[in-house]
């Protein structure tokens, strides 16, 4: 208990004395339904300072004014900054929904009607236009197998096959 209270004060104070921007990306294929869920994990307030930015409005993820219009804004960044090919073939992600959990937002997206996954391609410049120091970490699941990759700014795309 202690050890992780230390680790956590250590994590802590390395943050506020030198920042860092990154997120993760999970990419799991669900062969039971047929579908690959997609969550993205990043601090609240990079996604709540992106959102301002780009739409001239305050976003506040915590307590939103119009949760219909903050869903919407999130899918459509979203959809603009993270683009999946399955197979070589280009998939539309649907959003679900977000969640806020303590510093982070997890943000989660689905694809349906994957019946199989071999190749992943991802065009990714999330949070890009918020900090060029930002970092995209990815983490591949499928067919038994686990790929990751870091992709830092200003590469955008990664390649998963499996």
């Amino acid at each position: 208990m202690v050890n992780s209270v230390h680790q956590w004060l250590m994590i802590s104070l390395f943050t506020f004395l030198h920042p860092f921007f990154i997120s993760v990306i999970e990419i799991n294929h669900n062969a039971k339904e047929k579908s690959v869920e997609v969550s993205v994990r990043a601090f609240v307030d990079d996604v709540e300072s992106t959102l301002s930015k780009n739409n001239n409005i305050k976003v506040d993820l915590n307590n939103p004014k119009d949760k219909a219009a903050l869903d919407q804004l999130i899918a459509k960044y979203m959809a603009q900054k993270i683009q999946i090919s399955i197979d070589g073939k280009p998939q539309p992600t649907q959003y679900i929904g977000y969640e806020v959990k303590q510093e982070s937002v997890w943000v989660y997206l689905e694809i349906e009607h994957i019946n199989t996954l071999k190749k992943v391609d991802v065009h990714c410049n999330l949070l890009y236009d918020f900090q060029q120091k930002q970092i995209n970490i990815f983490h591949v699941k499928a067919n038994g197998k686990e790929k990751s990759y870091k992709l830092e700014y200003p590469k955008t795309i990664a390649g998963f096959e499996l």
